[in-house]
């Protein structure tokens, strides 16, 4: 055992890469390796080869020296059935990697010996034990993954020990115990791997999938019987529905276990971070309700729990946002009490204490709001707008005067919208003329052109994601859009809000909020005050 209590090996640029509409590019997957070395795991399973051509430049192009603590994994299975380790190809890939670190896969339940190999009992030993050993002959620290471990230990448990015991006779250094489906129980996998502690000294690693939801407490139960090794991906990416997450076992560890299983204890308050840069780099929307890193981890709605929590946090939350890299929020809604307005009012720059009212104010225009379809749980420019606007304190930065949306179709080819905007600025007046691929980014473009002609800042506000929701789609072509709109400055980003039984205007309702409020944000940058 080394210093540290547990290892954590990580897999997402191989089996995460395996997860539905994720596809790492080669520079993904290097971005991703240094991330996960700063973080502090102890390996990074890279890739599969020689079958993947992608993989496999990876390891041609990707220098071991530039990673301060992780050692890169190459994987790839095990010699085939009457092939000599030296002519096949897998191992020749593994070699050819160098990477420091090889895996090979091997079968571990005779369902898949008999029926998807096709080979004796015996020749599947002998195919495992010969390629750890040509492995460790060439120089290789070896990992031995036992695929389908935990079903074929539940089918017949003599012969799966054997598959592992013939890869620790044969040299392997770690044991990785695969449950592949994800169909095994917290109970079994602790005390299958008891008995296999008990048969094997080699380190022994659990890879746990999450189809039945349990792939983190598989992996807590498998560390607690004796596993030195977890196996996991950042924000669970994976298989089918994915893998043990790591960015859940992981502070599972440390903060519920006590144990060490990061180079650095500080580490930790990377992961969040971690977590949303995978996200990004994986196309990926983050999981918001993800334990430690979503960003409702911490966000509190409820009016009695927002006041519990100003007084003492640990009545709502069961360790501190900034143990993990994230932060606490509060939502504001028709749920919420006074404490949580004046909260979400000072997080937004309004002196409470100046403005004493001002927080019942906002919260009768809130619950009327949101009788209407409103919701500023996510939308805090709204709520900042909303805020100004009580206090008589939004500043005019423009005049709408009319806007109008054409959409031409003609047959055989694609529509084209074209938007016209018109805007009174300090008494003069600005028109612009714009298309765009659908009527709201013409209408983005007229009006960011419109704009530009008054406030230079605007080149460099950029609408970045646009989402319609339907409110009591029962009452089809009656029913209310809700559009909620985010825009980008640099590294700022900010949501606005929008509601119309006309989708159009919901477009520009929110889209008019979110100029306004990144001139806002500039002018407040600029004089240090929000007034």
């Amino acid at each position: 055992m080394t210093e540290q209590d547990v290892l954590v090996f990580d897999t997402t640029l191989r089996d995460g890469s395996q997860g539905r509409d994720i596809n790492f590019s080669l520079e993904d997957k290097k971005r991703v390796a240094w991330r996960l070395d700063d973080l502090g795991v102890d390996y990074i399973e890279a890739g599969w080869v020689p079958s993947n051509p992608k993989d496999t430049k990876f390891f041609q192009e990707f220098d071991q020296g530039t990673l301060e603590e992780a050692r890169l994994v190459a994987l790839s299975s095990t010699r085939r059935p009457g092939k000599a380790p030296g002519e096949d190809k897998n191992l020749l890939g593994l070699l050819d990697s160098g990477a420091p670190v090889v895996g090979t896969v091997g079968k571990s339940w005779r369902l898949h010996v008999n029926e998807v190999l096709g080979v004796s009992s015996e020749e599947n030993l002998s195919m495992i034990a010969d390629s750890v050993t040509y492995l460790r002959e060439n120089g290789r620290d070896v990992l031995y993954d036992a695929e389908h471990f935990f079903d074929g230990f539940k089918d017949d448990p003599n012969y799966a020990l054997e598959t592992i015991k013939a890869a620790e006779e044969a040299g392997a250094d770690v044991i990785c115990l695969c449950d592949t489906n994800g169909g095994t129980t917290p109970t079994e996998v602790g005390e299958i791997v008891g008995r296999v502690r008990e048969a094997v000294e080699s380190q022994l690693s659990i890879h746990a999938h999450d189809d039945s939801g349990l792939a983190v407490a598989n992996s807590l139960f498998a560390v607690e019987s004796g596993t030195e090794v977890v196996q996991g991906t950042i924000n669970g990416y994976g298989e089918r529905v994915g893998n043990a997450d790591l960015c859940t076992l992981i502070p599972d560890l440390i903060l519920k276990k006590g144990l060490n299983c990061l180079k650095s204890k500080d580490s930790l308050k990377d992961l969040t971070s971690l977590s949303r840069f995978v996200s990004e780099i994986a196309n990926k929307p983050p999981e918001k309700r993800a334990p430690f890193v979503g960003v409702n981890a911490f966000s509190h709605k409820a009016g009695l729990h927002v006041d519990a929590v100003l007084k003492q946090p640990g009545t709502f939350e069961h360790v501190s946002p900034k143990a993990v890299g994230n932060e606490r929020k509060f939502l504001v809604s028709e749920l919420s009490g006074g404490s949580t307005v004046e909260r979400k009012l000072k997080s937004v720059g309004v002196d409470t204490e100046k403005e004493g009212g001002t927080h019942k104010e906002v919260l009768e225009n809130i619950k009327k709001l949101e009788e209407e379809g409103y919701q500023f749980e996510n939308a805090d420019a709204s709520f900042a707008l909303l805020a100004k606007r009580v206090q008589g304190k939004l500043p005019e930065f423009f005049e709408v005067l009319e806007y109008e949306i054409l959409t031409t179709r003609v047959d055989g080819k694609e529509p084209t919208a074209k938007a016209s905007v018109k805007l009174r600025v300090d008494g003069e007046v600005r028109d612009a003329i714009e298309r765009g691929h659908g009527p709201v980014d013409a209408l983005d473009n007229a009006f960011h052109r419109c704009l530009n002609s008054f406030y230079h800042s605007i080149e460099n506000m950029k609408l970045t994601n646009y989402k319609v929701r339907i409110l009591e789609s029962y009452r089809g072509t009656a029913a209310v859009p809700r559009v909620m709109i985010e825009m980008k400055d640099g590294d700022k980003t900010w949501n606005t809000i929008g509601v119309s039984e006309d989708v159009i205007e919901a477009s520009w309702e929110a889209l008019r909020d979110g100029y306004i409020y990144g001139l806002l944000s500039e002018r407040t940058e600029v004089t240090g005050h929000v007034d």
